[in-house]
């Protein structure tokens, strides 16, 4: 992740969340008090944003240490002490719940992902995700997909020309929409078309596209689509599909499965922090 990025968006939710600090934390203990937290698991899965904790910590307390025990994209169970954080207490519990919630989201999305990487069992499909991303969490949200073993599709609009049926429909069809695109990119952008039925796929091929996405088909209606693209571009399938009809598309020959519910429904793996009483690493 951009660290410069992550400083910008974390100054935001923690101001979000305490702009008058925690007057919870103030009100009980003096600012000289120190503690020792553990960060551990609640659940089974895959951790992602780890990072966080010292990035965050860092913009609100220069004397805060954190310790990780693990590494993003590593698998841990119940119980396991995930990162260790000793500083001021006012400072530590204040960035709790924002950090904890980001990586308890994030941790789910890599989740999510490496099971849909395992269900699929096809190491000749890439996993990817999608732009149904939260607003204001993308740059995370994407990083946990990585962590869970998948690859980024588009990180925003002006990544790449990815023509849809509402761009094809404006534009009267496939080869006006990409003969315009291409008159204005030049030659530095890819171009990617997605493709509804056999007609679009032969209007995209013979428009000379980058990429080919079949949108919302069946597997064997892939499998045979596949076999009329020429070498030289790349195939995605997307749409309609979950963690229960992924494996249906095992060996269907795409190089790519684009799957928006690995960031838009991933459930958040959960993890507590915990004082320590005896102040013990």
């Amino acid at each position: 992740m951009n660290r410069l990025a992550v400083k910008r968006a974390l100054d935001r939710f923690f101001l979000e969340d305490g702009f008058n600090g925690d007057i919870t934390t103030t009100a009980i203990f003096p600012p000289s008090e120190k503690c020792v937290a553990h960060l551990k698991a609640k659940a089974r899965g895959i951790v992602s944003g780890l990072s966080l904790l010292e990035i965050g910590y860092s913009l609100l307390d220069d004397h805060i240490h954190v310790e990780e025990r693990v590494k993003d994209g590593q698998e841990v169970r119940p119980g396991d002490v995930i990162a260790t954080i000793q500083g001021p207490v006012h400072h530590v519990l204040f960035g709790e719940r924002v950090l904890l919630n980001l990586i308890q989201r994030m941790s789910g999305i890599a989740t999510v992902t490496r099971k849909a990487i395992d269900t699929l069992n096809d190491p000749s499909i890439r996993i990817c995700d999608t732009r149904k991303t939260t607003p204001g969490l993308k740059l995370f949200e994407k990083y946990a997909v990585r962590s869970g073993g998948g690859y980024n599709h588009r990180l925003n609009l002006s990544d790449m020309v990815l023509i849809k049926d509402n761009h094809i429909a404006q534009a009267k069809g496939i080869r006006q929409a990409v003969t315009q695109a291409r008159s204005v990119i030049g030659h530095s952008l890819k171009i990617e078309v997605e493709v509804e039925n056999r007609e679009q796929l032969e209007e995209a091929v013979d428009a000379g596209v980058d990429i080919i996405m079949f949108d919302n088909m069946p597997p064997h209606i892939i499998k045979e689509y596949v076999a009329l693209v020429p070498d030289g571009i790349v195939t995605e399938a997307s749409g309609g599909i979950s963690l229960q009809t992924i494996a249906s598309y095992r060996g269907c020959g795409v190089d790519y499965l684009s799957l928006g519910f690995i960031t838009h429904s991933a459930p958040i793996l959960d993890f507590t922090l915990l004082i320590d009483e005896e102040g013990e690493q």
